[in-house]
């Protein structure tokens, strides 16, 4: 180890050579019951061995931790899940590290040099496309990974938990098909979603199960916020046939439609039907109340949270890849298409 004394000698460290997890090493030094007993002796043993010596007092009392690691935080959605994960790591007794990583390599490094400071149960990503040399320090810390609505294709080894983002895609459309509307505006999400895309497949595969050819000039990009919303509701709306129903793949743009729609004169659902996908707890109290696509955000972050500590414990998860059921929640923004 080249540390007689121990200052060099990392919780990794032991961790690699006794061939477990940094949090099990983490347990055995703060004490905690929750180790197998041989496991405790073969960390102990190396403990001692190599001299380790806790940073601090504090480090040796200090609560387990969860990192909840967002591309971004200004988003209504990311406090659901937020309140999800805390519901259970306080139900656990641990605590939870919440932040943001902005898609840029220098913040994705100082996330991980401030965790490695941290006794981290393991990581919990949204959103998050995890690189390859994040993918590879994390495996090497040995430290249990979950994604929450992978970008792009996840770690093959990281359970990943979605929700039935097509199925509710479909469900939205056909909704909007069985109110009469034929012209159905679609505003995407970020392409590089894997939810973005299933939502946008979910609107097509309606639209084909009723017959009707997918229009390309009503379908628009967004990327999850407002303005994109209010973009892409102002140019549908100034087509020479505008939709007579729009479906945003998220609430903020459903209400950035809103706007557009009243800036161009024009009212919900009397002239125009709005349907979003969330269930943000906003839309129910804006005008009219918001017909959406319930996304069950708190629970998904809730179910990371107790996979993660359970792949922390050593326990094996039953599947890779779990989705959650979303559903139709109608309020008053969707009606029978009217005159205009």
């Amino acid at each position: 180890m080249g540390s007689e004394n121990g200052r060099n000698v990392t919780i990794a460290m032991i961790a690699r050579l006794a061939g477990v997890s940094v949090p099990t090493v983490s347990r055995v030094i703060n004490g905690r019951s929750d180790v197998a007993p041989q496991t405790r002796e073969r960390v102990e043993e190396l403990l001692t061995r190599h001299g380790y010596r806790p940073r601090s007092a504090a480090r040796r009392t200090q609560s387990a931790l969860i990192d909840l690691v967002f591309n971004d935080l200004d988003s209504p959605w990311a406090v659901e899940i937020i309140r999800g994960v805390e519901d259970v790591a306080q139900a656990s007794g641990a605590g939870t590290v919440v932040s943001a990583i902005h898609r840029r390599t220098s913040s994705a490094k100082q996330w991980l040099d401030n965790m490695r400071t941290r006794s981290t149960e393991g990581v919990i990503f949204v959103t998050s496309m995890v690189e390859p040399p994040l993918q590879a320090e994390l495996r090497r810390l040995r430290l249990p990974v979950v994604i929450v609505d992978p970008a792009g294709v996840a770690p093959q080894e990281a359970p990943t938990i979605g929700a039935t983002n097509w199925a509710g895609s479909l469900r939205a459309t056909q909704y909007l098909l069985g109110l009469g509307h034929r012209r159905i505006g679609f505003i995407a999400g970020p392409p590089q979603l894997m939810c973005s895309r299933a939502r946008m497949d979910g609107y097509r595969a309606a639209l084909d199960a009723a017959g009707l050819a997918v229009d390309d000039r009503l379908v628009r990009p967004g990327n999850f916020y407002h303005e994109s919303g209010y973009t892409a509701g102002m140019h549908l709306l100034g087509l020479p046939e505008p939709p007579t129903a729009i479906f945003a793949s998220s609430d903020q743009m459903a209400l950035g439609v809103y706007e557009a729609v009243r800036k161009r004169g024009l009212r919900v659902p009397d002239d125009v039907s709005v349907v979003g996908f969330d269930d943000l707890p906003e839309v129910r109290w804006c005008s009219p109340p918001l017909t959406t696509i319930r996304q069950p955000l708190a629970e998904m972050g809730m179910l990371a949270a107790r996979t993660v500590l359970r792949l922390a414990r050593g326990e094996t998860i039953e599947s890779p890849r779990v989705e959650l059921a979303t559903d139709l929640v109608v309020r008053d923004s969707a009606a029978a298409p009217g005159s205009r």
